[in-house]
């Protein structure tokens, strides 16, 4: 007769076990990361901004480029039309009625009224010009003093990065390893809790006959199943899984 396979079933004690041995290993990284602070979200909002700066900057650059531009055209454009002057009034000098007179008269004038045409646009082209030079600058100022931000908060997080990556490699590695030994749909009940919890404690003791997460009390029976550790019991007010006390000490 074939020998009957053995399986150990883990019980509800050796659960809550895990469950909270899993909890302190990321209460650590959480006291790592809260160590950081808000210093990476800062050194991500000042790369964006940089960005946006540079950006900012070099389409103004563009901009102004395309403004000199336009000043270079116009002013050969005066040019030609000031030596088409000097052709037509030549030619008035050699005309053979007062009609042909009349229609290079007309040409001149038109030519001045381009060559003043050119001229206010070209004032225009040159007061946007200094305006966009005026915030170009300001960019460039702003821009250097957030590189030098940047620099300084970059410097502050690699110091603690450095100080305490490995510590939270190893933890993160155990973290996982900890989830693994655990039935899933614990797991995702604790990863729920974890996420809506603004500390992150998903598993808490009983202290002072209160829950260790939202303290409201807790009915004197329930601390006695509580206790025995033979079923899962989650607070009636915030949801939080409990433990005994004496697992946290």
């Amino acid at each position: 007769m074939a020998a009957k396979a053995s399986t150990k079933e883990t019980t509800v004690a050796e659960k809550l076990d895990a469950l909270y041995a899993l909890q302190k290993i990321d209460s650590q990284i959480d006291k790592i990361r809260t160590v950081r602070g808000e210093l990476p979200l800062e050194v991500q909002d000042l790369e964006d901004e940089i960005e946006g700066l540079e950006t900012r900057i070099k389409k103004m650059q563009e901009e102004a480029k395309e403004l000199d531009t336009d000043v270079s055209d116009r002013k050969n454009a005066m040019k030609e039309a000031e030596a088409a002057i000097v052709k037509f009034k030549e030619q008035q000098n050699n005309v053979r009625n007062n009609r042909e007179f009349e229609s290079l008269a007309k040409e001149i004038e038109f030519q001045d009224l381009e060559i003043k045409l050119h001229d206010k646009r070209i004032k225009e082209a040159k007061a946007k010009i200094a305006s966009k030079k005026e915030v170009l600058d300001e960019a460039k100022e702003r821009l250097e003093m957030r590189k030098g931000d940047l620099k300084e908060k970059q410097g502050e997080l690699n110091e603690i990065i450095g100080e305490t990556q490995k510590e939270e490699e190893t933890l993160v590695v155990q973290s996982e390893k900890a989830k693994a030994a655990i039935d899933a749909r614990l797991i995702a009940a604790y990863d729920r809790l974890r996420t809506n919890a603004k500390n992150g404690l998903a598993v808490v003791g009983v202290d002072r006959d209160s829950c260790g997460g939202c303290f409201n009390k807790i009915p004197p029976q329930r601390q006695l199943d509580i206790e025995t550790k033979r079923k899962v019991i989650v607070c009636e007010h915030c949801g939080r899984i409990l433990v005994p006390i004496a697992i946290e000490d």
